[in-house]
């Protein structure tokens, strides 16, 4: 049974994951062939949000409108938690943030990360090189991923894991102060609960989870891996552009690596969209349970009439 450091430590390595790869990608130091057109364009402004901590903007300018307010009312039924799906371990984050929001929980997690963490970094760099390899092999073999997914994917994942390699994960000073930051953050949000989610909103949820995003990434940036530096440097180019749809190159440096792949992208109604967040999307909407059938009036019938064509007076 996983301890509630171990869960915690789990959920924010994936949080970090997942904040690399919402950026959607992008090329390097100098621009790229094509940086200038829409479909690159518009890769590179959802990272600029990210760098921005601009969650909202992200998830309004990831999908069209009219999607946009879809999953606004699926989340407020409860249905969905688009986009926080689109990281990994996303069922994670509430109780995540409970853990963190709890009495005193600055100091039972530091006892917890002590116990079972603290100065193991032996033990902690052979975790994170298991796991990034077994990682690695899961999406380029497993799982529901497009082959762009797998590809950009399998990249992110040996990224970190060399990062996590050389982080000093096992450091309680650090852990200290994460903590210390971390968990005024996870108060502030009220979100604690699936149905605070809900009551809230979309958007409104978005806004509050905003100072633990921000949080987040300065934890990653003591532990070595800036990511406003990433969103910063991704850079863009065009590949080919089809009618409504296109492929972009992307490059970004991670860690001691430059990722470089490609991504799809559909235009509608002009704008143009990651493909894989339109079918993520579209995907869970597609799933949501069937809305009941209309209830129908009650009908009243009129009283008889009498063949003089009065109304009978017994009715």
């Amino acid at each position: 049974m996983s301890t509630p450091s171990a869960s915690l430590l789990r959920a924010l390595a994936a949080f970090g994951l997942s904040l690399v790869l919402l950026a959607a990608c992008k090329p390097e130091p100098e621009e790229l062939a094509g940086a200038a057109s829409e479909p690159a364009a518009a890769v590179r402004q959802l990272a600029t949000h990210l760098q921005r901590n601009d969650l909202v903007a992200f998830a309004r300018d990831a999908v069209p409108a009219d999607l946009h307010a879809r999953l606004d009312a699926a989340w407020r039924q409860g249905h969905s938690r688009w986009p926080l799906t689109e990281l990994p371990l996303d069922d994670k984050l509430v109780p995540m943030l409970a853990a963190l929001a709890a009495k005193d929980s600055e100091k039972t997690l530091q006892r917890s990360f002590d116990r079972q963490f603290g100065r193991q970094d032996r033990d902690l760099k052979e975790a994170a090189r298991t796991l990034g390899l077994f990682g690695v092999q899961y999406v380029k073999n497993e799982g529901d991923y497009t082959q762009e997914e797998r590809d950009h994917y399998a990249q992110v994942i040996a990224a970190l894991g060399e990062w996590a390699q050389q982080a000093p994960l096992g450091d309680t000073a650090l852990a200290q102060t994460t903590l210390s930051r971390l968990a005024p953050a996870a108060r502030r949000s009220g979100l604690i609960t699936d149905q605070s989610l809900s009551e809230a909103g979309m958007v409104t949820s978005l806004q509050r989870l905003t100072p633990f995003f921000i949080e987040t990434k300065a934890t990653f940036a003591r532990y070595g891996l800036p990511l406003d530096k990433t969103f910063n440097d991704l850079r863009t180019g065009l590949i080919e552009q089809k009618g409504d749809t296109a492929t972009v190159r992307i490059h970004y440096p991670l860690a001691e690596r430059e990722i470089d792949t490609v991504v799809s992208l559909t235009r509608r109604g002009g704008q143009w969209y990651l493909t894989d967040y339109l079918r993520h999307a579209e995907d869970l909407l597609k799933a949501l349970p069937a809305p009941p059938p209309p209830v129908a009036p009650p009908t009243t019938e009129p009283p008889p009439v009498s063949p003089q064509g009065d109304i009978d007076p017994a009715s």
